[in-house]
């Protein structure tokens, strides 16, 4: 009887939310693919090393976000293009998984398969060409066999720009469902005073730098308005923490700092409402009900990008509803006295709360993709391809 040979699998991530994607992945393709020895070769986080990935390079040499910030490391993370579809290429894969940041993962695929055209290539999480760039999902065509998406609204974006053959296989927000709303006695606190409002200023850097000064005014206007005691709490990550602890030394109302997804998750199921930049965890917001008020404001390169945006919201809520049911301040609109004035509504049964939570209450099914996690599905998907 013939052996049969290991399957060879490159899978290349570009930062720490791809990492965690692929550290569910690949248990779920592990067991799909259950009687086979499977290798898994490329660049990996610390998640993905602890499913026994080795990676080619720290993840940070190339996890940078970014105009100015790209521009400045762009050598090196040029040669690290090279480097990793170099390296693919001599270990000659049996499919390739990109996972998230394409300015890096795109650009190691059309390498790889301009010398393998025969591979098989599958970028888990689709860029947002229905946000700017729509041209790319045309050309993404040529080296891409399927995008796994995970907003329910792409594979349609997919097909009408002429893109590979996309399927919604869904967030991974949604597994966390039972963390992020409040059962019945955290409801209670939810409604009780004081209000307790979830401070979200960033996870990066050069966003944290940007948004705190103006969160700080915001929050200040928001207590001073509305007469009573606020509570407000403020999930930083470990590697921002410090930055956080600085910057707020002068606040007059000072946020309690929180540690770890827990403490966050549990922030989300009691909070009233929440001042957040524009991110993931704006999704998170809606997926917990909590109404928000929402800014974002990026650097003066950056900024220039807002003319060719095709998209009606940069709030992902908004886009998966279909309806603009969360405000958002972009740039100079962005302002203390613009996010005070959407924020403090928020605290009571206003008009402005209500239409928030209505159309939040859609969100679920419009998400849903029924017993299967996500992982799972993408798993199925790619074990199909690997078996044809």
């Amino acid at each position: 009887m013939t052996a049969v040979s290991p399957l060879r699998i490159g899978l290349v991530v570009g930062e720490i939310s791809g990492d965690a994607l692929g550290a569910k992945l690949v248990p779920a393709l592990r067991t799909r693919l259950a009687g086979r020895e499977v290798h898994f070769f490329g660049v990996a986080g610390p998640s993905l090393m602890r499913e026994g990935m080795t990676s080619l390079f720290p993840l940070e040499d190339i996890a940078v976000m970014g105009i100015v910030p790209v521009m400045k490391r762009l050598p090196s993370l040029l040669r690290r293009i090279r480097e990793t579809s170099d390296a693919l290429i001599a270990f000659k894969p049996d499919l390739l998984i990109i996972i998230d940041s394409p300015d890096f993962t795109h650009r190691v695929a059309k390498r790889v398969r301009a010398t393998l055209p025969d591979l098989p290539v599958v970028d888990y999480v689709s860029p947002s060409v229905w946000a700017w760039r729509p041209g790319r999902a045309r050309a993404m065509a040529f080296y891409i066999d399927h995008v796994l998406a995970l907003l329910p609204f792409e594979p349609e974006v997919h097909r009408r720009l002429g893109g590979p053959p996309c399927t919604y296989v869904g967030h991974p927000l949604i597994e966390r469902l039972g963390e992020l709303r409040p059962d019945g006695q955290v409801q209670r606190l939810r409604d009780g005073e004081p209000p307790c409002v979830v401070v979200l200023p960033g996870s990066r850097r050069s966003e944290i730098v940007r948004m705190m000064p103006v969160f700080r005014d915001a929050v200040l206007r928001t207590a001073e308005a509305y007469g009573k005691n606020i509570e407000f709490v403020l999930p930083a990550v470990d590697h921002v923490r410090p930055l956080i602890e600085a910057m707020i030394a002068d606040w007059p109302i000072k946020p309690r700092l929180l540690s770890g997804e827990a403490e966050k998750y549990a922030a989300f199921s009691r909070a009233r409402a929440a001042l957040a930049a524009s991110g993931t965890v704006t999704l998170e917001l809606a997926l917990a009900q909590v109404p928000m008020a929402v800014g974002y404001r990026v650097g003066v390169i950056e900024g220039q990008i807002r003319h060719i945006i095709h998209v009606p919201s940069i709030v992902l809520a908004n886009l998966v509803i279909g309806e603009n049911v969360v405000p958002e301040r972009i740039q100079g609109d962005c302002n203390p006295e613009q996010l005070a004035a959407d924020l403090l509504p928020l605290l009571s049964d206003t008009p402005e709360r209500l239409r928030q939570l209505a159309g939040f209450a859609k969100l679920s099914s419009a998400m849903s993709i029924g017993e299967d996690s996500p992982s799972a599905k993408a798993a199925d998907i790619i074990a199909g391809m690997i078996q044809r």
